[in-house]
Protein backbone atom coordinates (compact mmCIF):
# COMPACT_ATOMS: atom_id res chain seq x y z
CA UNK A 1 0.00 0.00 0.00
CA UNK A 2 1.45 3.33 -1.34
CA UNK A 3 2.16 6.04 2.10
CA UNK A 4 0.19 9.06 2.00
CA UNK A 5 1.94 12.32 1.42
CA UNK A 6 2.20 13.91 4.39
CA UNK A 7 0.35 16.96 2.39
CA UNK A 8 -2.66 14.59 2.15
CA UNK A 9 -2.58 13.34 5.69
CA UNK A 10 -3.11 17.00 6.34
CA UNK A 11 -5.88 17.56 4.36
CA UNK A 12 -7.36 14.46 5.70
CA UNK A 13 -6.96 15.81 9.36
CA UNK A 14 -8.38 19.21 8.48
CA UNK A 15 -11.29 18.42 6.24
CA UNK A 16 -13.15 16.64 9.08
CA UNK A 17 -12.80 19.85 11.50
CA UNK A 18 -13.87 22.07 8.34
CA UNK A 19 -16.91 19.87 7.67
CA UNK A 20 -17.26 20.17 11.51
CA UNK A 21 -17.23 23.99 11.51
CA UNK A 22 -19.70 24.44 8.37
CA UNK A 23 -21.90 22.06 9.60
CA UNK A 24 -22.67 23.87 12.75
CA UNK A 25 -24.54 26.14 11.19
CA UNK A 26 -28.40 26.00 9.71
CA UNK A 27 -27.81 24.20 6.29
CA UNK A 28 -31.37 24.22 5.02
CA UNK A 29 -30.74 25.37 1.28
CA UNK A 30 -30.53 22.51 -0.43
CA UNK A 31 -28.17 24.26 -3.15
CA UNK A 32 -25.81 24.96 -0.42
CA UNK A 33 -25.68 22.06 1.57
CA UNK A 34 -22.90 19.78 2.84
CA UNK A 35 -22.76 17.69 -0.13
CA UNK A 36 -22.41 21.26 -2.37
CA UNK A 37 -19.23 21.61 -0.31
CA UNK A 38 -18.13 18.22 -0.90
CA UNK A 39 -18.69 18.74 -4.66
CA UNK A 40 -17.11 22.10 -4.98
CA UNK A 41 -13.66 20.55 -2.87
CA UNK A 42 -13.82 17.48 -5.35
CA UNK A 43 -13.89 19.56 -8.25
CA UNK A 44 -11.20 22.02 -6.57
CA UNK A 45 -8.89 18.88 -6.43
CA UNK A 46 -8.93 18.28 -9.96
CA UNK A 47 -8.12 21.65 -10.42
CA UNK A 48 -5.06 21.56 -8.30
CA UNK A 49 -3.61 19.27 -10.33
CA UNK A 50 -2.58 21.30 -13.23
CA UNK A 51 -1.49 23.88 -10.02
CA UNK A 52 1.37 22.59 -7.80
CA UNK A 53 1.82 26.22 -6.77
CA UNK A 54 -1.40 26.02 -5.48
CA UNK A 55 -1.70 25.64 -1.19
CA UNK A 56 -4.29 23.14 -1.14
CA UNK A 57 -4.74 23.77 2.22
CA UNK A 58 -5.85 27.14 1.79
CA UNK A 59 -8.17 26.22 -0.81
CA UNK A 60 -9.34 22.89 1.24
CA UNK A 61 -10.66 25.65 3.97
CA UNK A 62 -12.09 28.20 1.56
CA UNK A 63 -14.35 25.50 -0.21
CA UNK A 64 -15.70 23.71 3.44
CA UNK A 65 -16.33 27.65 4.75
CA UNK A 66 -17.27 29.56 1.93
CA UNK A 67 -20.69 29.45 2.37
CA UNK A 68 -20.73 30.15 6.09
CA UNK A 69 -23.33 33.03 5.27
CA UNK A 70 -25.55 32.25 2.81
CA UNK A 71 -28.17 34.82 1.93
CA UNK A 72 -30.62 34.53 -0.85
CA UNK A 73 -30.70 35.49 -4.92
CA UNK A 74 -32.78 37.91 -3.96
CA UNK A 75 -31.87 39.39 -0.42
CA UNK A 76 -30.44 42.81 -0.79
CA UNK A 77 -27.41 42.41 1.09
CA UNK A 78 -26.56 38.91 -0.71
CA UNK A 79 -23.48 40.88 -2.70
CA UNK A 80 -22.20 41.52 0.76
CA UNK A 81 -22.09 37.46 1.55
CA UNK A 82 -19.11 36.34 0.84
CA UNK A 83 -17.40 39.19 2.94
CA UNK A 84 -19.60 37.85 6.27
CA UNK A 85 -18.92 34.76 5.50
CA UNK A 86 -15.12 35.40 5.30
CA UNK A 87 -14.96 37.04 8.77
CA UNK A 88 -16.94 34.01 10.19
CA UNK A 89 -14.75 31.30 8.60
CA UNK A 90 -11.43 33.45 10.11
CA UNK A 91 -13.09 33.26 13.76
CA UNK A 92 -13.83 29.81 13.81
CA UNK A 93 -10.50 28.63 12.29
CA UNK A 94 -8.33 31.12 14.48
CA UNK A 95 -10.49 28.87 17.38
CA UNK A 96 -9.07 25.55 16.04
CA UNK A 97 -5.56 26.80 15.68
CA UNK A 98 -5.82 27.19 12.21
CA UNK A 99 -2.62 28.05 10.96
CA UNK A 100 -2.64 32.12 11.10
CA UNK A 101 0.02 32.81 8.28
CA UNK A 102 -2.77 31.29 5.81
CA UNK A 103 -6.23 33.24 7.00
CA UNK A 104 -5.51 36.42 4.79
CA UNK A 105 -5.81 33.78 1.74
CA UNK A 106 -8.44 31.58 2.84
CA UNK A 107 -10.17 35.62 3.38
CA UNK A 108 -9.62 36.18 -0.09
CA UNK A 109 -10.60 33.22 -1.74
CA UNK A 110 -14.20 33.03 0.31
CA UNK A 111 -14.73 36.82 -0.80
CA UNK A 112 -13.50 36.25 -4.07
CA UNK A 113 -15.92 33.39 -5.03
CA UNK A 114 -19.17 34.94 -5.02
CA UNK A 115 -20.28 36.03 -8.15
CA UNK A 116 -22.66 38.99 -7.07
CA UNK A 117 -19.66 40.28 -5.09
CA UNK A 118 -17.81 41.07 -8.30
CA UNK A 119 -14.59 40.85 -6.38
CA UNK A 120 -11.73 39.66 -8.68
CA UNK A 121 -9.69 36.34 -7.69
CA UNK A 122 -6.04 37.57 -7.25
CA UNK A 123 -4.38 34.11 -6.15
CA UNK A 124 -4.46 31.01 -7.70
CA UNK A 125 -6.19 29.64 -4.99
CA UNK A 126 -9.20 32.05 -5.10
CA UNK A 127 -9.23 31.22 -8.84
CA UNK A 128 -9.51 27.73 -8.15
CA UNK A 129 -12.22 28.17 -5.58
CA UNK A 130 -13.67 30.39 -7.72
CA UNK A 131 -13.90 28.41 -10.47
CA UNK A 132 -14.61 24.79 -8.48
CA UNK A 133 -18.21 26.96 -6.96
CA UNK A 134 -19.41 28.05 -10.72
CA UNK A 135 -18.82 24.49 -12.09
CA UNK A 136 -20.96 23.61 -9.68
CA UNK A 137 -24.10 25.69 -11.02
CA UNK A 138 -23.36 24.26 -14.53
CA UNK A 139 -24.07 20.72 -15.75
CA UNK A 140 -26.92 18.27 -14.33
CA UNK A 141 -26.12 18.91 -10.73
CA UNK A 142 -26.11 22.85 -11.50
CA UNK A 143 -29.55 22.08 -13.58
CA UNK A 144 -31.27 20.57 -10.40
CA UNK A 145 -30.28 23.35 -8.05
CA UNK A 146 -31.68 25.85 -10.62
CA UNK A 147 -34.83 24.54 -10.28
CA UNK A 148 -34.47 23.84 -6.66
CA UNK A 149 -33.43 27.51 -6.13
CA UNK A 150 -36.50 28.74 -8.55
CA UNK A 151 -39.02 26.66 -6.26
CA UNK A 152 -38.08 28.22 -3.62
CA UNK A 153 -38.33 31.69 -4.93
CA UNK A 154 -41.67 30.85 -6.52
CA UNK A 155 -40.70 31.48 -10.23
CA UNK A 156 -42.22 29.91 -13.55
CA UNK A 157 -40.67 27.04 -15.01
CA UNK A 158 -40.42 29.22 -18.12
CA UNK A 159 -42.43 31.46 -20.43
CA UNK A 160 -45.22 30.00 -21.35
CA UNK A 161 -45.51 30.87 -24.77
CA UNK A 162 -42.04 32.10 -25.55
CA UNK A 163 -39.52 30.06 -23.53
CA UNK A 164 -36.51 30.88 -26.28
CA UNK A 165 -37.36 34.75 -25.03
CA UNK A 166 -37.57 35.25 -29.20
CA UNK A 167 -39.89 38.45 -28.70
CA UNK A 168 -38.99 39.56 -25.09
CA UNK A 169 -36.25 40.58 -22.40
CA UNK A 170 -35.22 37.80 -20.73
CA UNK A 171 -35.97 37.85 -17.28
CA UNK A 172 -34.43 34.67 -14.93
CA UNK A 173 -36.29 36.03 -11.95
CA UNK A 174 -39.43 34.98 -13.39
CA UNK A 175 -38.64 32.37 -15.24
CA UNK A 176 -36.61 29.60 -14.03
CA UNK A 177 -34.99 28.44 -18.11
CA UNK A 178 -33.89 31.99 -18.72
CA UNK A 179 -31.35 31.68 -16.07
CA UNK A 180 -29.28 29.42 -18.38
CA UNK A 181 -28.54 32.31 -20.74
CA UNK A 182 -28.82 35.17 -18.24
CA UNK A 183 -26.36 33.63 -16.08
CA UNK A 184 -24.96 30.44 -16.47
CA UNK A 185 -23.69 30.37 -20.45
CA UNK A 186 -21.60 33.88 -19.10
CA UNK A 187 -19.45 31.42 -16.50
CA UNK A 188 -17.11 29.24 -18.33
CA UNK A 189 -15.16 32.35 -20.29
CA UNK A 190 -14.60 33.78 -16.46
CA UNK A 191 -13.38 30.67 -15.43
CA UNK A 192 -9.66 30.67 -14.41
CA UNK A 193 -8.13 27.70 -14.85
CA UNK A 194 -7.50 26.01 -18.64
CA UNK A 195 -9.54 22.89 -16.91
CA UNK A 196 -12.13 24.60 -15.11
CA UNK A 197 -12.86 26.57 -19.01
CA UNK A 198 -13.21 23.12 -20.39
CA UNK A 199 -15.48 21.65 -17.78
CA UNK A 200 -17.63 25.13 -17.82
CA UNK A 201 -17.72 24.74 -21.76
CA UNK A 202 -18.77 21.04 -21.81
CA UNK A 203 -21.49 21.47 -18.78
CA UNK A 204 -22.96 24.00 -20.62
CA UNK A 205 -23.06 22.35 -24.04
CA UNK A 206 -25.15 19.46 -21.74
CA UNK A 207 -27.32 22.87 -20.35
CA UNK A 208 -28.16 24.00 -23.84
CA UNK A 209 -28.89 20.57 -25.06
CA UNK A 210 -31.33 19.93 -21.95
CA UNK A 211 -33.41 23.52 -22.84
CA UNK A 212 -33.39 22.60 -26.28
CA UNK A 213 -35.80 19.13 -25.42
CA UNK A 214 -37.11 20.87 -22.86
CA UNK A 215 -38.55 23.68 -25.40
CA UNK A 216 -39.70 21.20 -27.91
CA UNK A 217 -41.63 19.44 -25.40
CA UNK A 218 -43.13 22.72 -23.69
CA UNK A 219 -44.40 23.24 -26.90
Amino acid sequence: MTTPTPINREIKNWQSRLINIATANSMEDGAHDLNHLHRVWNTAHVLLKEHAEADALVVLAACYLHDLVNLSKNDPQRHLASRQAAVKACAALDLIDFPSDKLSAVAHAIEAHSFSAGILAQSIEAQIVQDADRLDALGAVGLARLFYTAGRMESSLAHPSDPMALQREMDDKRYALDHIEVKLATLPPTMNTVAGRQLGEDRLEWLRNFRDTFVAEWG
